[in-house]
């Protein structure tokens, strides 16, 4: 349906065509219909975990497109409507002149009361006006229907998105079901439960816990960390809205990133790491604290769910969580996107990164590209 829509709007004419809906609709589409079809045969997958994760990301920039085309449609819309309400008085007069020439015989519109040459004169005028009125005419009855169009495109994605929700659910539930079947990673370090739960009982401070990972058992990624400064994917996909070191509203600061995400967006590690804990930490929700070199911890706080335990090797891409929150419905995510606010983000991430005991900026180290907002 959203197919469709989109070629309408291709063939509505250059102003509907080289609107963003269109673009993001024709993705939104593609991605998820992708996505289904991975769904399906991740069930058979011999790596199903790894299957899974990229079928949940897939999911989830299907339905980041669509989000995204939708509120463009929406923004599109509202401004066209503001342009027309804002021209209503000319549009008024052309069609009073319009009707005035359709209801008027012929024969009276070029009668002149000051005979032949009058009239001939008042038709040049004429000839001259109408070519003009015209192009106005098509003008707005291009607009109109783009705007008809648009609102179109909207209320038809709710099937779309309820496929999108439904489908990036069974994929999570699938992948928790996968990661907790899983058996076979190896092991590079052994734990001590019993001294794990004391140090998370004397822990003050989640700086104060990670550093306790310091001293502890060497181990990490056997390529050079320090390489890709600059070139780590974010573990989750979102906008930064503190930055190392910024205060929050009420004044507190923090050595790390504080990324805003969607509810139950997937959490990756973006690099080859050893899982050195794993689980709930003080007031920060479920903490997974990763090293990726020898010296380096990486630590993600505020997830709903965790995956994998103390010790884990996994690779760059791995699944570690999902954020918490509950899924959008798509009533929800049309009236966002009528808001034409984007206010779909209500999760958020804590990232700090440490090397040997000193935090250290972690925005050097991620390519953020353009995914910055105002904390406000």
């Amino acid at each position: 349906m959203i197919r469709a829509l989109a070629l309408c709007l291709c063939l509505a004419g250059p102003a509907a065509a080289q609107g963003g809906p269109v673009a993001a609709a024709e993705r939104a589409a593609a991605d998820l219909d992708a996505a289904a079809v991975a769904l399906r045969e991740a069930g058979g997958a011999r790596d199903r975990v790894a299957a899974l994760t990229r079928t949940v990301q897939a999911y989830e920039d299907g339905l980041s497109a669509l989000r995204d085309g939708l509120r463009a449609a929406s923004l599109r819309e509202r401004a066209l409507r503001a342009e027309l309400d804002a021209d209503s008085e000319r549009l008024s007069q052309i069609f009073g002149i319009l009707l005035s020439m359709q209801t008027s015989p012929e024969t009276l519109v070029l009668l002149h009361p000051s005979g032949p040459t009058a009239t001939a004169r008042a038709g040049m005028v004429v000839s001259d006006v109408v070519p003009g009125l015209t192009a106005e005419v098509e003008v707005l009855r291009l607009q109109l229907e783009e705007i008809a169009l648009l609102r179109a495109l909207q209320e038809s994605a709710v099937g779309t998105l309820t496929e999108g929700l439904d489908g990036v659910q069974a994929a999570r539930t699938a992948l928790s079901q996968a990661v907790s079947d899983r058996t076979d990673l190896p092991d590079r370090i052994t734990t001590d439960d019993a001294a794990m739960q004391a140090l998370i009982d004397s822990a003050e401070t989640l700086q104060g816990f990670a550093s306790s990972f310091v001293t502890a058992d060497p181990a990490g990624g056997d390529e050079a960390f320090a390489a890709v400064r600059g070139a780590l994917p974010l573990p989750v996909t979102g906008v930064v809205l503190r930055g190392f070191g910024e205060a929050d509203a009420a004044g507190v600061r923090r050595p790390g990133l504080l990324l805003a995400t969607e509810p139950r967006a997937l959490v990756t590690a973006p690099w080859p790491s050893t899982i050195r804990y794993a689980g709930p930490l003080l007031d920060y929700g479920n903490v997974i604290i990763l090293e990726p070199e020898s010296g380096y911890l990486l630590v993600l706080a505020g997830l709903g769910d965790v995956y994998g335990g103390s010790g884990d090797v996994i690779e760059a891409g791995s699944a570690v969580g999902l954020m918490g929150g509950a899924a959008p419905r798509p009533g929800q995510i049309l009236l966002e996107a009528a808001d034409g606010g984007g206010q779909d983000r209500t999760e958020t991430l804590y990232i700090e990164l440490r090397d040997s005991e000193d935090p250290i900026d972690p925005a050097g180290w991620f390519d953020l590209g353009a995914q910055r907002q105002d904390a406000e």
